[in-house]
């Protein structure tokens, strides 16, 4: 789809919605004809140009090796469970290093669903937004094609929404990645069967694979908060690597900071620092304090950042 077709309502400016002028109007604009109608408001969205933001953002080449790689970790952690397992040895004899669930994945191979998030969490997916969010405006105003997507007239406040949308989009599809490689390759390596909790009582495989996917949707949105920041920091350049490097530079400084014992007080503050309370959906009953306090935690900052992003957009000067 081309970018003149972001909206179906069409541009601005569209010579058949134009009256044009002098004696050559006739009588299409006397007097008696009364005055022209007016063209209704356009809505706040358009599924036009959500469509078109989610074509523009899968078909990329970028966008495929990030998610070629996220469906690869899962691969590469059950190869190695399996090489170390051999015909009946345990995971982590050495003192169990390893992502959270990594052990259990040798008993059941639906655990590395979870070990594989748990793997992903910190650093992979994470990375893939920022990449993704930080390009989404900057790579657009690099490119010289942010001025012609406001013609379009995609209008500032439609297209930041059409933005952030496809990010958080993108953030579910690198969640399900992950968690969809992990389950295909946990049953192919590993025995599968009724799910033992953190409780230490026992579910049906029915309704862990139900948690399973509660915790892929729960995973994709503890990254909304780093979404957004994602997104205002693409609003502030012009430059596409430059937007992806501060998000990506960010993450790694907020973790050195939610790492470090003596800023206790600020870490229930910083965006990733709930981010493995998903592990409380497999005990029993669930916990849902921690989980809680993550997702208002990441409405917390898509509301600021959501909103400074906005403020950015839509006094910045786009003229170039």
């Amino acid at each position: 789809m081309s970018r003149a077709e972001l909206d179906p309502t069409g541009p601005v400016g569209d010579p058949a919605a134009e009256v044009s002028e002098g004696p050559a109007a006739g009588p299409a604009v006397s007097a008696a004809a009364g005055p022209l109608p007016v063209r209704p408001p356009r809505p706040l969205w358009s599924l036009g140009l959500f469509r078109s933001e989610l074509v523009t953002v899968f078909r990329r080449w970028r966008t495929l090796a990030l998610l070629a790689v996220l469906a690869a970790v899962p691969l590469l952690v059950g190869i190695a469970v399996r090489i170390e397992t051999g015909d009946g040895g345990s995971v982590g004899r050495g003192g169990g290093d390893g992502p959270a669930f990594i052990q259990q994945v040798s008993g059941n191979g639906l655990f590395l669903t979870f070990a594989s998030l748990a793997a992903t969490l910190p650093f992979f997916l994470p990375m893939a937004i920022g990449v993704i969010a930080g390009d989404a405006v900057a790579g657009e105003a690099g490119g010289g094609t942010l001025r012609y997507l406001l013609v379009a007239p995609a209008g500032r406040t439609r297209l930041l929404l059409a933005k952030f949308t496809s990010v958080l989009v993108f953030c579910l599809a690198g969640t399900l990645t992950v968690a969809v490689s992990g389950l295909i390759v946990g049953c192919a390596l590993f025995p599968v069967g009724a799910v033992t909790t953190l409780s230490g009582t026992t579910i049906s495989l029915g309704e862990g694979m139900l948690r399973a996917l509660l915790i892929a949707f729960l995973v994709a949105a503890s990254l909304i908060g780093l979404a957004t920041l994602g997104l205002f920091i693409s609003t502030l350049t012009d430059s596409g690597i430059g937007a992806m490097a501060g998000t990506v530079g960010l993450l790694i400084t907020v973790q050195i900071v939610d790492s470090i014992p003596q800023s206790h007080a600020v870490q229930p503050f910083l965006f990733p620092h709930y981010w493995l309370s998903f592990a409380d959906l497999l005990r029993d009953p669930v916990q849902w304090g921690g989980i809680a306090r993550d997702l208002a935690l990441q409405a917390l900052y898509a509301a600021v950042f959501g909103s400074a992003a906005w403020a950015r957009l839509t006094t910045r000067d786009i003229t170039a």
